[in-house]
Parts: C-alpha cells; structure tokens; sequence
C-alpha cells in the first residue's frame, strides 16, 4: 500500500487539521461507541456480501475503530485520515491485513486498487470549495476497481437541521465544554468554547449542506452510479424528513 500513497506537504491552516489533532477533540469525542461501530459493520456486510479478502479503504479512518472490525472479518484493509494524533492511535492495532496512513484525502490514493471504499460518520463536507469535494469524489473513483463500491455516510441536512441542538454544555474529565450550533443556507455550525484550568480555548466546526441530489451530481460526474440510499445504521430506506443519515451505496461503472 505504500507505494500508490503519494508524499506530500501538509498545510496546516484550516480547521478540521488542526481541531481533529487535538487530545480535546478526542476527549470530546470519545463517547463514540464502538460497539455500535461492530453492528453496524455486521449489518453492512451481511448486505454487501463482499468476497473473501476484498480490498478495502476507511477513508477518513479516525481511529480505526470501523477499520478494525472490517479487518477482524478476513478483509484487507487500509484506513487513510488526516490526522496524525488519530492514525497513531490507529496503527496500534495494524496487523497483515490493516494498516493505517495519514493522507489527505484530496490528494489520490490509489488507482483501481480497491473493491469497497468506505467513508463512515461523515468524513466528508468540511471543505471550502466545490473543487475540493469533486477532487475528493475523482480520487475515490479513481482509487476503485471496475465495479467497485462506495459507501458514503453523510448526515441527513432536513433531519439535521428539524433536530438542531442550539445549546448545551459536557463536563468531562473537569473540563467544561460549552456547545452553540446554528447553520447559514450552505453549512451547519458548531462552536465549541473549552474552559481548562490554564486557558480557555474556541473551536468552529463546519459541515455543508449536502443533499442527496448534491452527491448524485457529484458521483456521476466521476463514473460512480447510486444503486441504493438507507437512511440509518439499520440500512432502512432513507427518507428526506424522518431519516437521521443518508447513507449511498454506489458502484463505479
């Protein structure tokens, strides 16, 4: 796997690069349950029903936690995130058939390397450009085998937006997370304020607005045909006001 990520200079300069590398994101965070993360792959293979061995890519991996489980079922498996704070975490549990990189995903990763490419708990829509997102769409296309698979898991914006939490404060570990989330007519929003014993710190997270016909347009573009659209963890259909993800399984041609 080494050989087709290609080396490149990071810039540091927004976001999601410099907040998704942070122990206080991960403190955040950690409530992420990984047992929810083994059924949900459990649901997911029985339905796709790959082939012993297919190679597949976590894109925007985390800290492996969907990668482990896909791995612990036979299959070879690579996960890619941006962060290095999570793929050190990661690499922990690489073995012969997991391994873990960080890479951006807007720079290829591969050519018809891969069966299944899976983007969980979007991990996708925190960039400024239209450009940056269809980069993004090309190098999965690309990274796919012939008839290969993705599966993009992305919130459902109606859902999100009906469901909205304005405001609402965590304490953990003796930290005091305050939370405010609003949206604009292109993304949602959500500052978070850390007050620490030493300093307090702010953090402003960004998800666009992306809808199912954004992501038909995008993926066809780039020789990726919808074939299904689930709208949770159980992969019941999705619906655009009552379904909490949208979920799109498609298959490059």
């Amino acid at each position: 796997m080494k050989n087709i990520i290609e080396k490149i200079e990071i810039d540091n300069s927004t976001w999601f690069k410099t907040w998704f590398n942070s122990s206080l994101y991960h403190s955040l965070y950690a409530h992420r349950d990984e047992n929810e993360a083994a059924k949900f792959i459990d649901t997911l293979i029985e339905e796709l029903k790959p082939q012993p061995g297919a190679s597949m890519l976590d894109l925007g991996c985390g800290n492996g936690r969907h990668s482990k489980c896909l791995a612990g079922k036979g299959f070879d498996v690579t996960g890619i995130d941006l962060a290095s704070s999570s793929i050190k975490t990661a690499k922990k549990f690489e073995s012969a058939s997991l391994h873990f990189f960080r890479h951006d995903m807007r720079v290829p990763f591969g050519k018809n390397h891969f069966d299944y490419i899976f983007n969980f708990f979007t991990s996708f829509g925190y960039f400024e450009t239209e450009e940056e997102n269809n980069k993004v769409i090309d190098n999965i296309s690309t990274a796919l085998k012939p008839g290969g698979t993705l599966l993009l898991d992305y919130i459902n914006t109606q859902y999100s937006e009906d469901h909205l939490v304005a405001e609402e404060q965590k304490e953990i570990d003796g930290i005091i997370y305050s939370i405010a989330r609003w949206t604009n007519d292109k993304y949602f929003f959500k500052k978070i304020i850390v007050e620490t014993l030493h300093r307090d710190e702010s953090h402003v997270e960004k998800v666009a607005k992306l809808e199912l016909d954004d992501f038909d347009y995008m993926l066809n573009r780039h020789g990726l045909e919808i074939q299904r659209i689930y709208g949770d963890y159980f992969l019941n259909s999705y619906k655009r006001k009552t379904s909490p993800r949208l979920i799109i399984l498609a298959k490059k041609s």
